[in-house]
């Protein structure tokens, strides 16, 4: 478990759709993982402010009920309503913050631990770049690789339609940070998604170098998904209309 009250994550991931064709992509990314509950720890300067201009920033209003509320008032709520509120002691967030004030995350990360330690749940928070948003909360059954499912509840890719779920696997937040993110419908595979992060310390000097090896990634990521939809649609993929939205802020998923 992270015991400091931040640390970055860098490494690549890597998007393979396996329907209706092959398609492959990969790029750099970096991530900031940070506890809630000292988030001030590492605000302040010109480099990071937490709902305030800096350098990079993490803004409430870009997240969880995405009204500027706390970030942490919102996923108490969602462990209350499917009963883990005891896994709301501590809560570490895990999103590329806004750089030059832009950001946009395809996914971010809420790991929720009780009062001893022990990640009990995990909530996925999704996001399209249509403006919507939904969260997956699922708890964690036992130790080691995290395995979780859930349906598919929001228009991500105007290239899939809405049938099929997710499956997850992911690691707790030590060294080495992966996730894989499988998407089918039905005995269909159809999008496997995977990130594999290195832990990096927290500190001006780090930040400054990550942010040299891998510059303007929040920009890079938008125009890298822009880029691919292009790419698709000259191969001939089949574009669905986006629906209007009809899920809940948080959906409930399942542990295995």
């Amino acid at each position: 478990m992270m015991t400091a009250a931040a640390c970055l994550y860098a490494g690549r991931v890597a998007h393979i759709r396996h329907f209706p064709f092959r398609h492959r992509f990969d790029y750099r990314i970096w991530m900031l993982a940070v506890d809630l509950d000292r988030i001030q720890e590492i605000s302040g300067s010109w480099l990071f402010g937490h709902n305030r201009a800096g350098l990079l920033s993490l803004r409430d209003r870009d997240h969880g009920n995405r009204d500027g509320t706390s970030l942490r008032g919102f996923v108490e709520a969602a462990l209350a309503r499917d009963g883990l509120g005891r896994f709301g002691s501590k809560i570490v967030f895990v999103t590329m913050p806004r750089l030059l004030g832009y950001a946009f995350n395809p996914i971010s990360f809420y790991f929720c631990h009780d009062a001893e330690g022990t990640l009990g749940a995990v909530l996925h928070q999704v996001k399209n770049t249509f403006g919507d948003q939904v969260g997956y909360l699922m708890p964690v059954a036992g130790a080691g690789v995290i395995r979780q499912r859930a349906e598919k509840r929001m228009h991500v890719s105007p290239f899939f339609d809405m049938r099929g779920g997710y499956r997850f696997a992911l690691t707790p937040l030590e060294q080495k940070f992966t996730v894989s993110i499988q998407y089918g419908a039905n005995a269909e595979k159809r999008m496997t998604a995977t990130m594999v992060l290195d832990r990096r310390p927290w500190s001006g000097a780090a930040l400054l170098r990550l942010l040299t090896e891998m510059p303007l990634v929040p920009f890079k990521v938008i125009a890298a998904i822009h880029w691919q939809a292009l790419k698709l649609y000259l191969r001939g993929a089949k574009f669905h209309a986006v629906p209007k939205p009809s899920h809940d802020a948080v959906i409930a998923g399942e542990g295995s």
